[in-house]
């Protein structure tokens, strides 16, 4: 399966909006490159916290695929927080959506790979494949690794999409399976066939969070309650 050149990718794949293969300095690099594409995070952010849970189990919490609440969710907005970033507690996670929306043709794939700069500072992106004919914004599992928090950059590079296109047109596209994470509308939470869809939405935090450093431990005051600072 060939990769996909920079010109390629613009002549066949559906990215909105599209970046030019530029320098941006201070900012995580974005935009296409020679043989893939570099996509942003959004603004939107679902940050791990087991504080409700513990609170709630007395200590204990177990995480299900198959019955994943939006409790275990702290939602940050940054364009309603006034930051250029998020924090993600140490040895947690987040979930983020794309700026872009991508269509991918029915004979391409695209597969995800971390980038370089988040990567070296312990900052794991994991996004599965996008099938032929999925199409929508990718919800990005940001992992981070490391003993202490960890920045996110909003409407920076996060991940680089590398294409490759099919010798043949597949016999079933993802819109033929009418795939559950189709046209996805926000941070889409992990769904199982036949199970009940998970509320998907929760109201985002509207100012600065003095603790977003430490959501979900015992020292997170305001967060771990969802309060935003200045409502006590």
């Amino acid at each position: 399966m060939p990769v996909l050149s920079d010109t390629q990718i613009r002549e066949l794949v559906h990215i909105e909006p599209f970046a030019a293969n530029e320098k941006r300095p201070g900012a995580v690099s974005f935009g296409v490159s020679s043989y893939g594409y570099d996509v942003r995070v959004g603004t939107k952010f679902k940050v791990f916290t087991n504080a409700t849970l513990t609170i709630a189990s007395g200590g204990t919490a177990v995480v299900d695929p198959k019955n994943f609440t939006n409790d275990l969710f702290l939602t940050i907005d940054t364009a309603l927080t006034g930051r250029d970033h998020i924090i993600i507690p140490p040895n947690s996670f987040a979930l983020a959506e794309t700026v872009e929306t991508i269509h991918v043709p029915r004979d391409i794939l695209a597969i995800c790979v971390g980038k370089s700069t988040y990567a070296r500072c312990g900052i794991i992106v994991n996004v599965t494949p996008l099938e032929p004919e999925w199409r929508g914004k990718v919800t990005i599992e940001i992992s981070n690794t490391t003993p202490l928090p960890a920045k996110i950059y909003a409407n920076e590079g996060i991940a680089q999409m590398i294409f490759l296109k099919a010798d043949r047109v597949c016999a079933t596209s993802y819109a033929d399976k009418n795939g559950k994470y189709q046209d996805q509308v926000g941070l889409t939470l992990p769904m199982v066939d036949g199970l009940p869809v998970p509320a998907q939405e929760t109201a985002p935090i509207t100012s600065n969070c003095t603790s977003t450093a430490t959501v979900g431990s015992a020292s997170s005051g305001c967060c771990q309650h969802r309060t935003p600072v200045g409502t006590h």
